[in-house]
């Protein structure tokens, strides 16, 4: 079972992925976790825990839950090898009561190019080695810390996510965003932001129409995907709102994030 903390109580190139089925119905899945953020459409992540100890299993899951993940766990390799297409990514244990967890893990990584970080008692040099090298994008010694997990899933998502194109340049009516010289100005008049501000308007100006949420712009703006979403953001968006004249510009979602608007 892994340590808990006190806080705890967006493919490869390569073969391209098969159409994927929700992990959990509808009905199953947490309030908010679609809008939570996650994957490039703006899904929230779906993550298959294989883990045969039912108590560390359902204390993962709901842990991944609670950070907006959308999570169900399978106890056995078989299992996981049937269900394993509908996952974004997969924590592995590797002692597992039917099939050896490395043995999954080939199995996986041979129809698949979903992530996999193998989480195992297996500490020696040598068992990292033999996990790395049957297809395991991280590997992750128990007993462990919430908080360096969600650190290493974000890491192996960035990793793996294809990067999207922006525009260095982000137009939206009057206001023009630049990446390259970080300025902000609206009607051809410079607006002074600090850095954050700027990479908090940069990230919604660059995803038109989009609900942005809190935990996306914690992970994006603040590399920050565990702390809980709360003053920083609205401290921040209300300054915007501010310099750019009007909170027209930045429209709350309630219970979601935020998106660009326009006055």
């Amino acid at each position: 079972m892994y340590r808990q903390t006190t806080d705890l109580l967006e493919p490869r190139t390569g073969r391209p992925r098969p159409e994927r089925s929700p992990l959990l119905p509808e009905q199953h899945r947490p309030p908010g976790a679609e809008a939570a953020g996650g994957t490039s459409t703006g899904q929230a992540l779906h993550v298959l825990v294989v883990e045969n100890e039912p108590r560390a299993a359902d204390s993962l899951v709901q842990g991944l839950r609670r950070h907006g993940y959308v999570a169900e766990s399978v106890a056995t390799g078989a299992k996981a090898m049937r269900v394993h297409q509908g996952a974004d990514l997969i924590l592995l244990d590797l002692d597992l009561p039917d099939l050896d967890g490395l043995e999954v893990c080939r199995g996986i990584r041979a129809v698949s190019d979903t992530p996999v970080i193998a989480v195992t008692a297996r500490g020696t040099e040598l068992d990292c080695v033999l996990g790395l090298q049957a297809g395991a994008d991280d590997y992750l010694v128990k007993p462990y810390g919430f908080r360096e997990l969600l650190a290493r899933m974000d890491a192996v998502m960035r990793r793996v996510r294809p990067q999207r194109s922006v525009a260095r340049v982000i137009s939206r009516g009057p206001l023009l965003v630049d990446a390259g010289t970080r300025e902000v100005r609206l009607s051809g008049r410079a607006v002074e932001v600090t850095r954050k501000e700027f990479d908090l308007l940069h990230l919604l100006a660059s995803e038109p129409g989009a609900v942005v949420s809190r935990r996306q712009l914690m992970a994006q703006v603040w590399d920050d995907s565990w702390s809980n979403p709360g003053r920083t953001i609205d401290t921040h968006v209300s300054s915007l709102r501010g310099k750019l004249g009007s909170s027209s510009w930045i429209i709350t979602v309630r219970g979601v994030g935020f998106r660009l608007g326009h006055p």
